[in-house]
């Protein structure tokens, strides 16, 4: 016979949890000890696996069906299965009965691009003072962010929520049970437009972390060089404010004679003690995200110092704008996300690194104009090192009806450089006509690379998740 486990309340299940507050969905995550949701999704159902979580080592297994195995070889084990109505949802509730334990700043984050940077800047702010949580990773979705609640522990000041959507009315669901006090919207760009239904769809969907904030009193820190989040803001009970502008609260800027350096540097201006931040991110695409931090550090108190050597130490990782030097060569590998706003902002940047260290095929200046080939192309490279610079770019991701035309415009924007050579890889760049080599996926991609024998050349390589841009380095 099975024998099951019925628990009548959230705050049953959560006495529970207080003796075994590690969570996890996946068995082959699973530690002795842990507490086991058995979550399902379109490929996959926990339930199947909840009595070998539970033989492994599980505290006890949450379930919402019958799970599969020998019951009776197993008897002594269906006593820890737990069963609920929706596990998923029992995870979620349960996340917030833990959320309401804490009274302390609870930090949300989304937006179209910089969550997961802004989200690690944050973070290294705050615990160089503070006590602080954070999202692992990319737990960003409606499994990830109650994890991420249930992670965070009794000795807690501060928690950092990283929220990542691609529909209307999610990001409204992740506040249920985040509660957050704080909130900050990155920016509003071309992400995931066809799940929001379009660029309105997106500032609404993203415009829901502002709703909520608006309703319960919170506090954003808003970015002022946008004119959408400067009014999407309004009526908020607390409006921080950081950006370029003077009107800002806190302002800075990218230093004059750092215009044309491969790593950023940032320049305070006011709000903190003026300075020069050296970091070493990649691309003026993430000064917000910096001024943002900084702006966050500030406004809980976190010496200036700290604040600047955080930031500074900070190094990226996981394939977000990581700087790699590889066989003589210069790689930006910027393969974790992809769409038109992020990779417009990358090409240009990437357009405007300098080279160092002349090849034999650079241009100086005051010398001729130097021929390369780009693809199937022959161009003329002025001096200012095109002709050092490779580009390997792959599709992006949930476009909808306009992904080809994102695309095309893709195209459209490389064409107005000069490049040592050009790839497209996957998706819908396969649609659409272009000069550039073509490769069906990133493992192809990176057979050409391989063999191509580029040296002392800088590279941007940059895709969707989907595209696994990252597998072009083998």
């Amino acid at each position: 016979m099975l024998h099951l486990c019925y628990l009548m309340t959230i705050g049953q299940l959560y006495d529970i949890y207080l003796r075994h507050p590690s969570v996890v969905t996946d068995t082959r995550q699973l530690k002795e000890g842990d507490l086991f949701f058995a979550l399902k999704g379109p490929n996959f159902n926990g339930n199947q696996f909840a009595l070998q979580a539970l033989e492994a080592g599980a505290a006890y297994a949450v379930i919402d069906e019958s799970p599969e195995g020998d019951f009776d070889a197993m008897a002594s084990l269906t006593g820890r299965l737990i069963l609920v109505p929706d596990a998923l949802q029992t995870l979620q509730d349960l996340a917030r009965h833990h959320r309401e334990q804490f009274n302390i700043p609870f930090i949300a984050i989304t937006g179209s691009n910089g969550k997961t940077t802004t989200k690690e800047l944050i973070h290294a702010v705050l615990s160089s003072t503070y006590i602080t949580y954070t999202t692992k990773g990319n737990l960003n979705n409606h499994i990830g962010v109650p994890l991420t609640i249930l992670s965070v522990r009794p000795d807690a000041e501060f928690a950092v929520i990283e929220m990542g959507a691609n529909h209307q009315k999610e990001i409204e669901s992740y506040c249920r049970y985040t509660l957050p006090t704080h909130g900050i919207i990155t920016n509003i760009g071309k992400a995931h437009l066809e799940g929001f239904g379009g660029p309105e769809g997106v500032k609404k969907g993203k415009g829901e972390l502002y709703d909520w904030l608006r309703d319960n009193g919170g506090t954003a820190f808003v970015l002022t060089d946008s004119t959408d989040l400067r009014q999407m803001s309004r009526g908020i009970a607390h409006v921080i404010t950081y950006g370029t502008t003077n009107d800002a609260d806190y302002v800075g800027a990218i230093p004059p004679t750092s215009t044309s350096d491969t790593l950023l540097n940032v320049e305070i201006k006011h709000g903190t003690v003026p300075g020069i931040i050296h970091t070493q991110l990649v691309g003026d695409y993430n000064l917000p995200n910096v001024l943002v931090a900084v702006t966050v550090g500030k406004h809980f108190d976190v010496p200036d110092p700290k604040i600047y050597k955080a930031i500074e130490q900070y190094t990226p990782s996981n394939s977000r704008s990581q700087l790699i030097e590889r066989d003589g060569n210069h790689i930006i590998l910027d393969a974790y996300n992809a769409n038109p706003s992020s990779m417009r902002a990358a090409i240009e940047n990437f357009a405007k690194i300098p080279v160092s260290g002349a090849s034999p095929q650079t241009s100086t200046p005051g010398t001729s104009p130097t021929t390369t080939t780009t693809g199937t192309t022959t161009q003329t490279s002025p001096s200012g090192g095109f002709d050092q610079k490779v580009l390997i770019l792959g599709a992006m991701a949930e476009l909808g009806p306009e992904s080809v035309n994102e695309h095309r415009a893709i195209v459209s924007l490389i064409s107005q450089y000069p490049w040592r050579d050009v790839a497209l890889v996957g998706g819908d760049f396969q649609k659409i006509d272009h000069p550039y080599r073509r490769f069906a996926d990133s493992k192809e991609a990176g057979h050409w690379l391989s063999s191509a024998g580029f040296h002392n050349v800088y590279m941007l390589i940059k895709g969707s998740r989907s595209s696994k841009m990252e597998l072009v380095l083998g």
